[in-house]
């Protein structure tokens, strides 16, 4: 077996501790060569990754469903163009940091947060993951409960009562949510491999028929002619705001792509699986919803084939389930890399991470029961877009400017020699999140410019600035002439 140097700070050459951090899918360690997956085998993790109904969700807020404001085919078209493209690249240069350390983003933040300080983003990071894996859930009981109706007429909970203008939860959908929500925990407990083994044999299916259903519900709308006549009537939403949607709707999913790169044998791969999600899955899923909302009026093209007969109905929702499944058991599986090192960093050793995809999941799980997707999704995704990419700028900047030539700090060995808190990644950090938030809620930036990629270049700006003025350049000065 290959052994790292770095883990536990109690457990350099520990045997025990290493076969127990394989166990746990390398929690608190560094990935060995000889551990990294086939490249085959990580794209369709990607493709199944992100094969999630936002991207249907966000296609059809383009096109003005909930509201009457939309875009254009050829805005909406450089809207997806632009955000995809910013994901693309902003997930690769993260996924090269995850490749070249073999380091989760738990670990990585100790370098621009400290061993402490990591706990702020990894917190934001496992309520971000939280929160995706319960709606995501919630939309697998939502479209169980359409298929199968009500033939027990009891019903759970009357949003209403709530001030939710949206339909009854059922029992039929509660339980459905539940049983689900359990069969993506206990994949998520297995690991990298079984989320391979999902993504690999579903993943082409779903693609295939998310396109092809985009292509139907076109022609039987009257074909491309009559669908641009009724999608150039759009107008209000700005290119600005479409990018932000889009951007806020995977930017969780971006940063967790370090949590999924560290497996990957070399750079070919991490550009791959980016590409796969951000140029392949991601706008096929943005335009299939496009297309939905203006031919259909809804974005949900499953809803379209519920009602059109049983056959389509049955593949319908067998899509749904099987879609989000490639995507949910990632949101937990990352959701204990965060976790497990938050633990870890306040003194709880010998962490079981499937014990933690247990319980995060069995809660995720009933909070999606009672209706958390239906009453806060459209919310959760725009607080997102504004406050998430802040996060990994000091990770992004510290290795690719402020130690592009220097590469000692993240040499084996240091991970345990941070110091508690590093002043200057939590900084930038706090500062961006703020700024993110204002521009999305309070200020409106020139020419509708994405608040969360403001705040993100922002936070990037900010940590070169200020990481001499802080105690963390004599730190990292010390830590690296041991190292040396």
């Amino acid at each position: 077996m290959e052994k790292n140097n770095i883990g536990n700070k109690n457990s350099f050459n520990d045997e025990d501790f290493i076969l127990q951090d394989e166990k746990n899918d390398f929690m608190l360690s560094s990935v060995p060569s000889s551990k990294r997956r086939s490249t085959f085998a990580q794209i369709w993790v990607w493709v199944g990754f992100g094969y999630v109904v936002t991207g249907l969700f966000v296609g059809g807020v383009l096109a003005g469903h909930g509201n009457n404001n939309g875009l254009k085919p050829a805005q909406a078209a450089l809207a997806i163009a632009l955000a995809m493209g910013f994901l693309f690249i902003f997930t690769g240069f993260l996924g090269i940091i995850a490749q070249r350390t073999g380091l989760n983003l738990s670990l990585l933040s100790r370098y621009t947060y400290g061993s402490k300080g990591m706990i702020l983003p990894m917190g934001a990071m496992a309520l971000m993951t939280l929160g995706w894996f319960s709606n995501i859930t919630g939309m697998v009981g939502d479209i169980w409960g359409q298929f199968l109706g009500n033939p027990s007429g009891i019903l759970i909970i009357d949003p209403t009562k709530l001030g939710y203008d949206i339909d009854f939860i059922t029992l039929e959908a509660f339980l459905a949510t539940v049983i689900w929500g359990l069969v993506f925990t206990y994949t998520a407990a297995k690991g990298i491999k079984a989320i391979e083994k999902v993504s690999s044999y579903l993943g082409w299916i779903i693609l295939i028929i998310a396109g092809g259903m985009g292509y139907v519900m076109l022609q039987q709308s009257g074909g491309v002619y009559h669908f641009l006549l009724l999608a150039n009537q759009k107008s209000g939403l700005s290119v600005g705001s479409g990018i932000t949607v889009l951007v806020g709707s995977w930017i969780a999913g971006a940063v967790m792509g370090v949590d999924l790169f560290r497996f990957n044998k070399n750079l070919t791969a991490v550009w791959l699986g980016s590409a796969a999600c951000f140029l392949i899955t991601n706008p096929i899923l943005n335009i299939t919803g496009y297309i939905s909302a203006v031919s259909y009026g809804d974005y949900n093209f499953v809803s379209w084939m519920l009602i059109q007969s049983f056959m389509l109905a049955i593949l319908g929702v067998f899509t749904w389930t099987v879609s989000l499944w490639t995507t949910n058991q990632s949101e937990l599986y990352c959701n204990s890399l965060y976790l497990g090192p938050i633990f870890d960093a306040l003194g709880k050793k010998r962490i079981i991470r499937s014990k933690i995809v247990y319980i995060v999941g069995i809660f995720g799980t009933l909070i999606a029961a009672l209706g958390v997707y239906q009453m806060f999704f459209s919310d959760f995704i725009n607080i997102l877009g504004a406050i998430g990419p802040p996060l990994a700028s000091p990770i992004l900047a510290d290795y690719f400017v402020v130690y592009r030539k220097d590469k000692r700090k993240y040499a084996q060995g240091t991970l345990n020699a941070h110091p508690e808190y590093r002043w200057s990644g939590i900084i930038s950090f706090i500062v961006g999140g703020l700024l993110g938030y204002i521009f999305q809620y309070h200020m409106t930036l020139p020419y509708d410019f994405p608040s969360g990629v403001a705040a993100s270049a922002i936070a990037f700006i900010i940590y070169i600035g200020i990481y001499k003025m802080t105690p963390d350049y004599k730190d990292d000065k010390t830590i690296m002439e041991k190292v040396a």
